[in-house]
């Protein structure tokens, strides 16, 4: 079947499911109305700062960037190991039933309660220990994502050296446009448009001028470990900037490149028309655990993430202009980020013309996933007459932009997550941002140093603790729908499913470290595996509090129906 037949009748799914399922989630569900107030207008709280309202398409723009990281582009590349016929199937259907309504829902809850987190949310709506849990959860999640966004930003430089120089001058040239308008406030829309077009003049220089760190540590030293120890000290120097100085600039840069580059490469993929090289179903490659429930948690935030829930929460609800407006932001911005995971798919499956040795084995289909990602999307702009080096220079460039824009926010988000510890704790050095800093981001550097073998060990555990948050997002959307007698099963269903997928899923993993510990196909460390038992016992938790809250709920509503009228 042609590639191009493919991504037709999968753009129409999520055009159905935007027209229909999401007006059932918005209408029916959670019966938003088109005159509801936004926290964004309330006198009380808009402050121009964080509550400010922002016209649809500004903040659509501003929550695709925040949501769409390098995670929707590894987790199908490493899927495809098991056909491509799982992998879309999953990103398809979980986006439209699953992951566009966790993120619609997150958006309008907190919305409706004056711009709140899911953290402050799971405190008001649940109870305290639900709360306490979040916290815990997000913290394991960055402190893995810093470490698996380090190791696919240095195996890119590793692989195309080409990208260092145009992806550090990105970084400078942000600084530079924060720095301009920090002084003299004025439209950014031009001056970002110009960085992007001398961001892609600098592909050129890059491809000229490679930088190779083989030489400054000769052939037995490890250049991914370096690069990865080296991005995260930046990414801790980052996380210490003001936000306008680097983190706003270049995330409005990124919005830019992120619209180009997927517009370009759906272009190439319609003019390239390739055929599938890879299988629609392969159940036992070598060395892979079993497709079921494995891929779930592998393609991860293609499908369904909670990393989303707390970008909804956490910024968009407090710039929402009109309540009607969440639809298209919280439901659409999750169907673009599932476009990104579909072309992220094909690439690999249908841009790889020796798909069948660049995934016959499971270790090396992960360690290489965003490699292949970017030699299949090359070909894509290929067809558009770039030069094959050009072609993945820019791919690789893509890529990396987005997975250091995820680290420079995980940090930032690790590093208050640490001072608030400090401050419930009342330990005056955990409020210190510099010892904050040091200890959100040291604690990911014993997991790159144990080098790119448990890469893959790392990435199944990012995917488990995001849908865990994911889970836990969903509860506390359902507990708010049962309070006010709304619909419940378009959030009981997806809720379940996670819980039950994401603790399988954990289970077999560590039993599977476990055995494999001390062997030759060890993949995972002591350090990872503690990583997943903790991880484990949180899902745990969460099965208990849920339990909990059910007989609660029930409960309450039996004591208000035997109340006579």
């Amino acid at each position: 079947m042609a590639v191009t037949i493919a991504l037709t009748v999968l753009a129409l799914f999520y055009f159905l499911g935007y027209r229909g399922y999401s007006r059932i989630i918005t209408e029916k569900v959670f019966g938003l109305s088109a005159t509801e107030s936004t926290p964004a207008h309330d006198p009380k709280l808009r402050d121009d700062y964080d509550y400010i309202p922002t016209n649809r398409h500004i903040l659509w723009g501003h929550h695709y960037t925040s949501i769409a990281g390098a995670a929707p582009i590894i987790g199908p590349t490493v899927a495809v190991i098991w056909g491509w016929g799982p992998a879309l199937f999953w990103i398809v259907f979980g986006t439209i039933f699953i992951g566009a309504v966790h993120d619609f829902g997150a958006l309008a809850l907190s919305a409706r309660k004056d711009g709140h987190t899911m953290g402050g949310l799971a405190s008001s709506v649940v109870n305290r220990r639900v709360h306490i849990l979040f916290q815990i959860v997000v913290y394991f999640l960055v402190w893995v994502v810093l470490a698996v966004f380090a190791f696919a930003i240095g195996i890119l430089f590793d692989r195309y050296p080409a990208s260092v120089i145009p992806v550090n001058f990105e970084i400078i040239v942000a600084i530079l446009i924060g720095l301009r308008f920090r002084k003299k406030k004025g439209s950014i829309f031009i001056p970002s448009v110009l960085a992007l077009l001398s961001l892609y003049a600098m592909v050129a220089v890059g491809v000229l001028f490679p930088v190779s760190l083989t030489p400054l540590i000769g052939t037995e030293g490890n250049p991914v470990i370096v690069w990865a120890v080296l991005l995260l000290i930046y990414s801790a120097i980052a996380s210490l900037m003001p936000v306008w100085l680097l983190l706003q600039p270049r995330d409005y840069i990124n919005s830019h490149q992120l619209i180009v580059g997927l517009a370009a490469l759906i272009l190439g993929l319609i003019v390239l028309n390739p055929e599938m090289n890879a299988p629609v179903l392969n159940l036992n490659p070598t060395g892979a655990p079993p497709l079921f429930p494995i891929i779930f948690v592998t393609i991860a935030c293609g499908a369904i993430s909670g990393f989303h829930g707390l970008v909804a929460s956490g910024t968009t609800s407090k710039q929402l202009n009109k309540m009607g407006d969440a639809r298209a932001i919280g439901y659409g911005g999750m169907l673009g980020e599932g476009t990104l995971a579909l072309i992220a798919t094909l690439a690999v499956a249908a841009g790889l013309p020796n798909w069948g040795s660049e995934y016959d084995a499971w270790n090396a289909s992960g360690v290489n996933a965003i490699a292949n990602f970017v030699v299949g999307a090359g070909h894509f702009l290929q067809a558009l007459l770039l030069p094959q080096g050009w072609a993945q220079a820019v791919v690789a460039i893509l890529a990396i932009s987005f997975a250091a824009t995820s680290m420079d926010t995980g940090a930032r988000i690790q590093r208050l997550v640490v001072s608030e510890l400090g401050t419930a704790l009342n330990i005056a050095p955990l409020k210190n941002r510099y010892i904050a800093t040091l200890i959100a981001v040291g604690p990911a550097i014993p997991l790159v140093m144990a080098g790119p073998k448990v890469w893959l060990p790392l990435w199944l555990l990012f995917g488990t603790t995001n849908q865990l948050i994911g889970g836990m997002t969903l509860l506390i959307l359902f507990v708010y729908l049962y309070r006010n007698k709304k619909p419940l099963i378009h959030i009981a269903a997806p809720m379940i499913f996670l819980v039950a997928i994401t603790t399988g899923a954990m289970i077999y993993n560590i039993i599977t470290w476990i055995s494999q510990l001390g062997t030759e196909s060890a993949s995972a460390n002591g350090l990872t595996i503690f990583i997943g038992s903790a991880i484990l016992i949180l899902e745990i938790w969460m099965i208990v509090e849920a339990v909990l809250i059910l007989k609660k709920l029930r409960i309450e509503r039996l004591a208000t129906t035997s109340i006579p009228n």
